[in-house]
């Protein structure tokens, strides 16, 4: 039996992953107080006392804005805890399947960021999760990257459950609308990790995976009350009526041609997976 570990496995990808668990894998879920991904001795025991075959890093800093002022724990983690397991695969001969994020790009572009495109990060968050990618890269062979953007699920904190939030007692609501990606549903992207496993893939390297279609945040808020069916007014403002410490990509959709011809992937629309995701919390 085939043994995977997942890092952060209570954050919101980590319990997408546990949901759709295959029994057919000895499945290890650690978070911080097991598994200190920045620590490298930790790292090194725990892969020398356990027969890892995959080791699916949803550990991360994910506080984007708390990352400017906590610079030295994000890189730690994101950046420095992400070479510690690459250092342990490759020792161990373990593939590494590694969440990123289209917040290594600056948003500058106007068409759709592929992988070969050059990235450029305008935020703390942006740059320590792209010396996460650097680092895996010059220490292992065996991986996968795949960047993924505005991921939600009906677990842990995102925009889909602050706009629910919200709404239980507000009928207006400004959002940015100048800001422009892809919603992702936590559990279509756990599915792609689970194909990527269960088929044996060997075409290491980067990949995008996002849901099918482009949204901004005032769009996908639009959607949101819509299903919904809540009378609440949504007004559409500029990034700059809402300043946040960490500066945001206005453009970050991504390509996703490489995964899906890859894995022969049929990628949901983003608002289709919308609705799956609020049948399960409405």
């Amino acid at each position: 039996m085939r043994t995977v570990l997942v890092t952060g496995g209570s954050g919101q990808l980590g319990s997408c992953l546990k949901e759709i668990e295959d029994p057919t894998y000895n499945i290890i879920y650690t978070d911080y107080d097991q598994l200190d991904i920045s620590d490298l001795t930790q790292v090194t025991l725990f892969f020398q006392s356990h027969q890892i075959d995959y080791c699916i890093n949803c550990a991360a800093y994910t506080g984007v804005d708390d990352a400017e002022k906590e610079r030295k724990k994000a890189y730690q983690i994101n950046e420095i805890g992400a070479k510690n397991l690459a250092l342990a695969c490759k020792t161990h001969n373990t593939t590494l399947i590694h969440i990123s994020t289209d917040f290594v790009f600056d948003g500058e572009k106007t068409g759709s960021y592929t992988e070969i495109d050059d990235t450029n990060p305008i935020s703390v968050y942006g740059d320590s999760k792209l010396k996460g990618e650097i680092a895996i890269t010059q220490a292992l062979k065996k991986y996968f990257i795949v960047r993924t953007s505005w991921l939600y699920s009906e677990h842990g904190n995102n925009f889909l459950k602050t706009m629910l939030r919200l709404s239980e007692d507000r009928n207006v609501l400004n959002v940015v609308g100048d800001q422009v990606g892809s919603p992702t549903y936590a559990p279509d992207l756990a599915n792609v990790i689970q194909r990527i496993i269960q088929t044996e893939c060997s075409d290491y390297g980067l990949y995008h995976y996002s849901n099918e279609g482009v949204a901004s945040w005032y769009d996908f808020a639009q959607a949101i009350f819509t299903i919904m069916g809540a009378e609440i007014k949504v007004n559409s403002i500029n990034t700059t009526a809402y300043p946040t410490p960490a500066k945001r990509p206005k453009y970050s959709v991504l390509d996703k041609s490489k995964i899906k011809n890859t894995l022969k992937l049929e990628i949901p629309y983003w608002g289709e997976s919308l609705k799956t995701c609020m049948d399960i919390l409405l």
